[in-house]
């Protein structure tokens, strides 16, 4: 069940809120915070899904929180919840890490389309932490040759670096090992490690699939979806058989790779994405 903390020194917000999730969905749990100060005791204490968390507050504000937890449960999406003279700010808590904004009053349908895409990023993220922890002995690099030994050297320069890489080799030569090997031994390896099978993904959905995409923006898109790339955000994604991918797919994931931003298909907002 998603625990979800609404941090709002406005009492009204704070239950029009609460009223508007629990009325949503009843597998929302949903905790309340009266300022920056009780809602951070609060989160130091409960495992939250997302925290929805105002900007001006008294004693704490939102991007103090917001930096605090950052720093001790990095994990969690945090949305802030901004004034009308507070845009600016709330634009830039997205550089601090804030999943999204939304504005006071709150649009419905913008408010619950942010906390269903920060909910189901809270779940990618803890899928790959589980499956990270299953899978790290899978990808052990073993042998002392010559070969192997300097691909470990490699590794490890590389690996330190927000360098992007290239790997090649024939099928079965451990591509894929490599990969996670730059990953673990990375200052990303507490983030995710997002990987996509381009040859297996048709054409005319790997866009949608890396970069995800907005309601509306083709027949079947019924709500926002976020894509690989917003996922792999602050981690690591390993596109793997990249040469398959169609030239219009090529040059969007260039454009990500080059400018750290992404455009969901069917909207022309950027999103920026720290990925390796």
């Amino acid at each position: 069940m998603p625990k979800i903390l609404i941090i709002e020194d406005e009492a009204a917000i704070r239950r029009v809120l609460s009223k508007i999730l629990s009325e949503e969905s009843e597998t929302y749990e949903v905790d309340e915070a009266e300022d920056g100060l009780v809602g951070l005791e609060k989160i130091k204490k409960d495992d939250y899904g997302l925290i929805l968390c105002d900007i001006k507050m008294p004693k704490m504000d939102g991007v103090e929180v917001l930096e605090a937890v950052k720093t001790i449960k990095p994990e969690i999406p945090v949305v802030m919840i901004s004034g009308h003279g507070d845009l600016d700010t709330a634009v830039n808590t997205m550089r601090l890490g804030a999943f999204d904004y939304i504005s006071k009053p709150p649009d419905l349908n913008r408010l619950l389309n942010t906390v269903r895409n920060a909910l189901d990023r809270k779940e990618l993220v803890l899928e790959n932490k589980r499956l990270k922890r299953k899978v790290s002995k899978k990808y052990e690099m073993i042998g002392d040759s010559a070969g192997v030994s300097k691909i470990k050297e490699m590794i490890d320069k590389v690996a330190p670096t927000d360098a992007r890489v290239l790997i090649t080799g024939q099928n079965g030569t451990g591509k894929e090992i490599v990969a996670h090997w730059l990953h673990q031994k990375s200052d990303r390896s507490a983030g995710p490690m997002i990987e996509v099978n381009c040859a297996a993904i048709p054409s005319e959905l790997i866009e949608s699939e890396l970069f995800g995409h907005v309601k509306g923006a083709f027949t079947s898109a019924n709500k926002d979806r976020a894509g690989k790339f917003e996922a792999a955000n602050g981690g690591t994604i390993f596109l793997d058989e990249v040469g398959d991918m169609s030239l219009s797919a090529q040059a969007k994931v260039l454009r990500a790779l080059q400018e750290s931003r992404i455009s969901r298909v069917g909207s022309d907002k950027d999103i920026k994405v720290d990925v390796r």
